[in-house]
């Protein structure tokens, strides 16, 4: 946004005043439409020293011409407002606005009550740019705000809140409303920001779309359009085998559940013919546990877990297969990790890998995956941090940075687990999923998610499109069943049974959940 910015004020010469008053416009029309104001509301915008500010300025003219009372605390001398922001404080000085200004925590403490009399707070502090804790003045300001017990309405996005990670830069303002321009920054919808915005809500500023065509995006939040031509039968006449064979490596003795979980989920995902490798030990535990795939015993170590001595029989199998899933519940047994090892070093098909299939790798990554692209890793923040080499709280402080540099190092596609998950592409894209729940928060969901990727990557769909529409319809499975059943107790077999008409209803171009879907507040006109 602040490339698109800078070419549409610099080459296209759009004035930076006509952004704002676009922006400040639109977010008028939002702030009364979420907040049912009726006249003489008490209002106060808090505003910065930038352009941040400006916009809060240009919002206080609109709220005053709609007979609201408005009062604008500036936390800085005015004179060191310049350049769009001061075009904009000089025309509310002019029309009489109350403006109060606050240099520090002395003239603060004058404009508590007014801050305590409102109804509802408008920050302006602080914008996308800022990259430093926030300390001192600002951040006493941003405590009490949180602590007034008011409505908060956040200018493009909440003070202290970085813009590019969703980290709190010290303190942040938790807003009840975010008003965000041009387009959602990746802050506003990863945690711990997505907790911070409220509801968000986008506006068009007006940026010509020959910038926008120049200034390519790189991040992108998942929708059902991204994927759902895949789930279009062209014609009636098909068979299993058109819908494609997966190849399961999963189970040890304990964890057959695993194995279970992922060869049921592939099916819901369409595959014609579904085929787990098992220990053979445990062969007819899953012959009972699973009547529409296949299973087939194979070599085991003492301790029911796949032996070394299955690579040649699994080789064997590969044929006729169109996608492969390693992992679910294998086990970090030596024999079995040398195994995993093996098979995805020189894998000819197309492959997901989760769980102990991760941990297998972990020791040397780029020797085993050897810049294959064909390669989807699943991993939830601890198996991140062991294949990445960092602590698990380096990988949560910077989701977005760890997962496109990891896959970009190592040229495989990446679904980065956890509330709002990611999946990053070798090519530097990122991918954001709006949707799940805690529910998704139990033993065997990651099962069922590894499923639905293997079992689209057997349907032969392109492996980024798999793995977005694995994690979109894993999440809204979660939203479902929370509607019917809370957030608790659902088992991870429950998301199977939901499955088909989820896939349904985004074949035909219904959303299948109560309320609007979770990016509709994203696209507001000019």
């Amino acid at each position: 946004m602040q490339e698109m910015d800078r070419r549409a004020i610099q080459e296209v010469g759009i004035p930076g005043a006509v952004l704002m008053e676009n922006a400040a416009r639109g977010a008028t029309r939002i702030f009364l439409d979420h907040f049912d104001c009726p006249q003489n509301t008490r209002v106060v915008i808090i505003c910065g020293r930038g352009n941040n500010g400006g916009d809060g300025y240009v919002m206080a003219r609109y709220l005053h011409q709609k007979k609201l009372i408005v009062t604008v605390i500036v936390l800085s001398s005015l004179e060191k407002i310049s350049g769009d922001a001061r075009i904009n404080l000089d025309i509310i000085t002019r029309l009489g606005l109350d403006i109060i200004e606050v240099s520090g925590p002395e003239e603060w403490a004058k404009c508590r009550q007014v801050v305590s009399e409102c109804d509802i707070i408008i920050d302006g502090i602080l914008g996308t740019g800022l990259n430093s804790p926030v300390r001192g003045f600002y951040g006493q300001v941003i405590e009490e705000i949180n602590a007034s017990n008011r409505s908060v309405m956040a200018i493009d996005i909440p003070s202290g809140l970085n813009a590019d990670t969703g980290q709190v830069m010290g303190v942040a303002i938790k807003a009840d409303l975010t008003v965000t321009f041009g387009f959602p920054k990746f802050g506003q919808v990863v945690f711990p920001g997505a907790d911070l915005v409220g509801r968000l809500c986008r506006v068009d500023i007006g940026i010509p779309d020959q910038v926008l065509q120049e200034v390519p995006a790189k991040g992108h939040f998942i929708e059902p359009f991204d994927f759902s031509e895949h789930f279009k039968t062209a014609k009636m006449d098909i068979h299993k085998g058109d819908r494609g064979h997966l190849l399961i490596l999963a189970g040890s003795t304990g964890k057959t559940g695993a194995a279970t979980l992922t060869a049921l989920g592939a099916l819901r995902a369409g595959a014609g013919l579904v085929t787990v490798g098992i220990p053979q030990s445990l062969n007819s535990v899953l012959e009972v546990k699973l009547t529409e795939a296949m299973t087939v015993p194979l070599p085991d170590t003492p301790e029911g877990s796949l032996s070394l001595k299955a690579e040649g029989e699994i080789r064997q199998l590969m044929a006729g297969k169109t996608a492969m899933a390693i992992g679910p519940g294998l086990s970090t047994h030596p024999e079995t990790t040398a195994l995993v090892r093996k098979m995805v070093s020189d894998c000819p098909l197309p492959v997901v890998i989760d769980a102990d299939g991760l941990n297998a790798l972990a020791e040397d990554l780029p020797a085993h995956l050897g810049g294959q692209s064909g390669v989807i890793l699943t991993p939830h923040p601890g198996e991140m941090g062991r294949l990445a080499k960092i602590p698990t709280s380096e990988v949560q402080r910077d989701r977005i940075g760890t997962a496109v540099h990891f896959s970009d190092n190592h040229g495989c596609f990446l679904v980065l687990k956890g509330a709002r998950t990611l999946i990053a592409d070798p090519e530097g894209n990122l991918f954001v999923n709006p949707t799940g729940n805690p529910v998704l928060s139990s033993g065997g969901s990651g099962d069922v998610l590894t499923g639905l990727i293997g079992g689209f990557l057997a349907r032969k769909w392109p492996l980024l499109e798999a793995a977005i529409a694995g994690v979109y319809i894993h999440g809204l499975a979660a939203g479902f069943l929370a509607e019917e059943m809370g957030h608790s107790g659902i088992l991870a077999g429950e998301l199977l049974d939901v499955l088909p008409v989820l896939m349904d209803s985004i074949t035909h171009g219904d959303w299948p959940l109560d309320g609007p879907p979770p990016h509709e507040d994203l696209y507001h006109p000019l």
